[in-house]
């Protein structure tokens, strides 16, 4: 390798090292950290459609599209905060597919029908 090439390769490094969103600030580790919750739903993915919480799902989809839209607002802007953001909101809008379908398919039981004749 050239001492050119390892010139450029160096600033390019250091450049990202000293970056207002590298990984001496809070906007390069909140995004890596939340990549957990991503992981986290496509673990649920698994999990049975009746165990699914809905409102957790609802506050993880708007929160992931809100957050999205917000990190390429601010300065400096966080295109990796907007990824995970993006993905929490997919995985989550996703479960909540989930939740319409199977509500959709699955007929009420006796007693649910039972209890919403009676209210």
């Amino acid at each position: 390798m050239s001492a050119a090439a390892a010139a450029a390769g160096s600033s390019a490094f250091s450049r990202f090292i000293n970056s207002p969103v590298g990984p001496k600030t809070i906007h390069f580790w909140a995004p890596a950290m939340k990549w957990g919750l991503v992981i986290a739903g496509l673990g649920d993915l698994a999990r049975p459609v009746d165990q699914i919480s809905v409102r957790q799902q609802l506050s993880l989809a708007a929160t992931g599209l809100i957050w999205t839209r917000w990190s390429t607002i601010i300065t400096p802007k966080n295109y990796s905060l907007a990824t995970v953001n993006f993905f929490v909101g997919c995985t989550a809008a996703y479960q909540l597919a989930r939740v319409a379908l199977n509500r959709r398919d699955t007929p009420p039981s006796a007693t649910e029908t039972v209890a919403a004749t009676t209210a």
